[in-house]
């Protein structure tokens, strides 16, 4: 059983976030560290699929739709989690620490999660 690794899509690479992130000893790549902003999501998905790596992104419309195509096609993607875009820092820090302390990579694969349920009754 592995530890989530994840990628940043473009639309999520806070700093704070991402400081918050590493300094909790999350293993994350960011789109920017990859230099593969502004390619299209179908694109970012392969890439964080190819390095086994969960996509985290705020763009829930087009992802979902992508995790749907994936499964249609018989493709695979290591996970992708979902936070609406206007959660806090905080929120977003929260959220994720709870997918990676209760989830793991294999749980991951293919699997779509929203993180919203990381912050109820919190």
């Amino acid at each position: 059983m592995s530890t989530i690794r994840l990628y940043i899509d473009e639309d999520s690479m806070d700093r704070g976030l991402i400081q918050s992130l590493r300094a909790r000893n999350v293993d994350l790549i960011t789109v920017q560290e990859t230099k593969t902003e502004g390619r299209l999501d179908e694109e970012q998905l392969n890439l964080a699929a190819s390095q086994n790596r969960v996509i985290y992104s705020h763009n829930i419309s087009d992802f979902c739709q992508l995790h749907t195509d994936f499964l249609m096609e018989g493709k695979n993607h290591a996970g992708i989690a979902l936070l609406s875009q206007d959660c806090s820092i905080g929120e977003q820090l929260r959220a994720i620490l709870g997918l990676v302390s209760t989830k793991t990579a294999e749980e991951m694969q293919n699997q779509l999660e929203f993180l919203s349920k990381y912050l109820r009754n919190s």
